[in-house]
């Protein structure tokens, strides 16, 4: 069981990094690149699949490095458990209160709405998301370097 969730974490932590990089070195720069009105259709539909199941698999990661490090017998690998559960909780939070208000603000943008006095979100997601994948790429390396040392 345990090493189940060993590669249940390490997956989960290894995900939410990589899908999160992949946003910010990929996607948001060509979402940057387009249009206002380009962006708000493409920012909707980029939405629809990430809102569904990066939480869950956040917290899961959370979780599961929280239970790990109540069980731990050894100081560091319970400390990196914690510090691994605080940097995903740093993801969590930062989603839900940063980048989750712009996204439901962009979902209720109507393209053709879009006038000269727009308050462009772009940057302002740029940079609150480039915080939590700050956190998730921290989350996922303090997760393997505790599962390598238990």
């Amino acid at each position: 069981m345990v090493e189940t969730l060993s590669v249940l974490v390490l997956l989960g932590t290894g995900l939410v990094a990589g899908v999160l990089f992949a946003v910010a070195i990929s996607v948001m720069p060509a979402l940057i690149a387009m249009t206002p009105d380009r962006y708000v259709d493409t920012h909707k539909l980029l939405g629809k699949r990430y809102d569904r199941i990066m939480p869950f698999i956040v917290s899961g990661s959370v979780v599961v490095d929280a239970a790990f490090a109540v069980r731990a017998d050894e100081a560091a690998p319970r400390v990196l458990f914690i510090a691994a559960a605080l940097a995903m909780t740093g993801v969590a939070v930062v989603s839900q209160t940063r980048n989750v208000p712009i996204n439901n603000r962009v979902k209720k943008t109507q393209p053709e709405d879009i006038g000269p006095d727009w308050d462009d979100p772009r940057i302002q997601w740029r940079d609150w998301h480039l915080l939590r994948t700050c956190f998730a790429v921290a989350g996922c390396a303090l997760t393997a370097a505790a599962v390598v040392l238990s």
